[in-house]
């Protein structure tokens, strides 16, 4: 190979996890704009449906709420607790283990209910239908280091 050769080319996808100050701020503007308008805007983002998910914070009691992506498989609502492949868990995801009590709103309807942590087969099947459905979440998995990322079923 000489000198003169092009160089290699390069993919459009350049791996970046957000670092968490930034996924706090752009979460913030996310849920005001959900809220406000019933999830009208907010409710859907980057080709996920939205909804706001409302946790007891461990160590404040206050409450906490995120603008994360849910899905529906086997008649369960679901989310994973990605981070967008950081590799500590989001604090939403530790406070539901403390307290399992949630609330959430999809649209305009606002609910309560129970997490839980979805463990072996359980846990596997659900993920591989999202990762399979939204491949992004595969490459969460490279960045995340050993840690395994949660899916979590709200009952």
């Amino acid at each position: 190979m000489s000198d003169s050769s092009p160089p290699a080319r390069r993919r459009w996808f350049i791996p970046w996890v957000p670092k968490p100050a930034t996924m706090k701020r752009i979460g913030r503007l996310h849920i005001q704009l959900y809220q406000r308008t019933r999830g009208l805007l907010g409710g859907r983002a980057d080709g996920l449906d939205i909804f706001l998910l409302t946790t007891t914070g461990r160590k404040s009691g206050l409450d906490r709420t995120v603008a994360i992506p849910y899905f529906r498989r086997e008649g369960k609502l679901l989310t994973i607790a990605s981070y967008g492949g950081n590799k500590v868990n989001p604090a939403w995801y530790v406070n539901l283990r403390a307290n399992p009590s949630v609330r959430y709103q999809i649209g305009g309807q606002v609910r309560t209910g129970t997490a839980r942590t979805t463990t072996g087969e359980e846990r596997q099947r659900l993920w591989d239908s999202v990762a399979y459905e939204h491949p992004r979440f595969k490459r969460y998995l490279k960045w995340c280091g050993d840690r395994e990322i949660p899916v979590v079923v709200i009952e």
